[in-house]
Formats: structure tokens, C-alpha cells, sequence
């Protein structure tokens, strides 16, 4: 049985009066879903990408989506420099960043005995390594703040198994220990980090790359029997970015409906 999705949600100002950073905010998944939300909940938004046209397609969608345009800066992650001129344009542009979303994440299907290293390395270095290089760049300022919110997107593949995916499930395994372990260190500054674990969210990009076959199959396993829209898992990241999550720090909330 496969169950309709709710109707979209309406704004309720849940990030009224802050402002919040997204990387990879192009295309049509959860990045530009959370930005878009983001912006209908009343936040003063930038959104960061690696790629330019797809960058700007998406700040005038979402201008014309919610009447207001995101500010943007092209970041390549895996670069140190990039993340810094990141930091620079969004202090400039924003004053401060109160919420950063880390949603930059590489995908790929290789067997063990298949797999090279610069496979390896590409996977780890976007998925896991930037979610720190991100993390570290901003925490200074709202240390000195003594305030902000990190939500960093993670998935079920940390905790779950399935082939082909071990460096994936690795880099986001580590993702749900850095956000723990960096959690606690930021909690004394007054400083919540959180992730999030979606399972399977349907977007124009992944049907492209992914079989209907396993598309099925994955949607099966759902206990509503399909997959997530990407504004559901946008959703619990702006719950966590927002002060409704105010005693929540170093926590991953599975956005699953997936049978263990």
C-alpha cells in the first residue's frame, strides 16, 4: 500500500528573524528544499553550490517561489580556501550565519574489491571531511555569540547496510559521530549541532540516476510505501535549526519510515 503525501506545509515563521546558510543548494533535493523552506520560514537565507548556473536557477526559483532572493556564493567543499571565502561573503552579506545547514554529500555505487581510492577519497572528502571544514569555519563567530544552530544531513546508510555502498554509509556513519562528538564541544558555547538520516527522498536528480527497479524496491521497504518528498526531510532540519529544539544538541533524527 502506498500512502499519498500531506499537503505542503505553510510557512510559521519558525526562523523569523535569523539567518541561515545552505550549501549545496542546487537542483531539486533536500538542499534546495530546505533552503526554499528556510526562506518560508521567514529566515534571511544564502545558498552556496559548486555549480554556477545551477546556483543562480535555483536563487530565482526560490525568488519567485517566496518573493525574496537568496543571497549566494559559489563554494567548492572540498577546498579549504572556497569555505573560507564562504565564511567572508556570508558574514558580509548576512552580518552573521545563525544556522548552518551542511548538506553537501557525494554518492556513488562500487563494490569493495572494485573501488580505488580516489573513489574513496572523493566520497569521504564531500560527504564527511566538508561537513567538518564547514563546521570548523563558522563556529568561531558564534562562539563569541554564544549562539547558533549546525543541522547536518546524514542517512540511514550509517546505521544500515547495503551493497555497493560502503563508502557512502562510511562518510555518513562519520557524519553522526562527528555531529555527536561536536555537539558536545559546542554545547559549552551555547552552540546546538544535529543531523539528520533520510532514508529515501524522491527528487528529479536521483530518479535519473537510480533504476526504477531499486527505486521500488527501497519505496517497498517504507512502511508507507513510498518515499519521502524532500520538504518532509526539510522539515525536521528547520525544526532542529529552529528554537524549538533549544535542549536538543548531538542527536541524529532518523526521517524514516523504514523497517529496521
Amino acid at each position: 500500500m502506498s500512502l499519498n503525501p500531506p499537503p505542503y506545509p505553510v510557512g510559521r515563521n519558525l526562523l523569523a528573524g535569523k539567518t541561515v546558510l545552505v550549501t549545496a543548494a542546487a537542483g531539486t533535493g533536500i538542499g534546495y528544499a530546505v533552503a526554499k523552506r528556510a526562506a518560508e520560514e521567514g529566515a534571511t537565507l544564502m545558498i552556496s553550490d559548486f555549480h554556477e548556473r545551477r546556483l543562480g536557477e535555483a536563487a530565482d526559483r526560490i525568488a519567485e517561489e517566496t518573493g525574496t532572493r537568496p543571497a549566494l556564493q559559489l563554494c567548492d567543499v572540498t577546498s579549504e580556501d572556497a569555505v573560507q571565502a564562504l565564511r567572508e561573503a556570508a558574514e558580509k552579506e548576512l552580518g552573521q550565519v545563525d544556522v548552518l545547514i551542511n548538506n553537501a554529500g557525494l554518492g556513488g555505487t562500487a563494490d569493495v574489491v572494485d573501488m580505488t581510492d580516489q573513489e574513496w577519497d572523493n566520497v569521504l572528502n564531500v560527504t564527511l571531511t566538508s561537513v567538518m571544514r564547514m563546521t570548523r569555519a563558522f563556529l568561531p563567530a558564534m562562539y563569541a555569540r554564544q549562539s547558533g544552530a549546525i543541522v547536518n544531513n546524514a542517512s540511514v546508510l550509517g546505521w544500515r547496510a547495503q551493497e555497493g555502498q560502503s563508502h557512502y554509509a562510511a562518510a555518513k556513519a562519520g557524519v553522526m559521530a562527528f555531529t555527536r562528538c561536536s555537539a558536545i564541544e559546542a554545547a559549552k558555547q551555547g552552540v546546538r549541532i544535529n543531523a539528520v538520516a533520510p532514508s529515501i527522498a524522491m527528487h528529479a536528480f536521483l530518479a535519473k540516476v537510480t533504476t526504477d527497479e531499486l527505486l521500488a524496491e527501497l519505496s517497498s521497504r517504507e512502511a508507507f510505501g513510498r518515499p519521502a518528498e524532500v520538504w518532509e526531510v526539510a522539515n525536521v532540519m528547520l525544526f532542529l535549526a529552529s528554537d524549538l529544539a533549544s535542549y536538543m544538541t548531538g542527536e541524529v533524527l532518523s526521517v524514516s519510515s523504514q523497517r529496521a
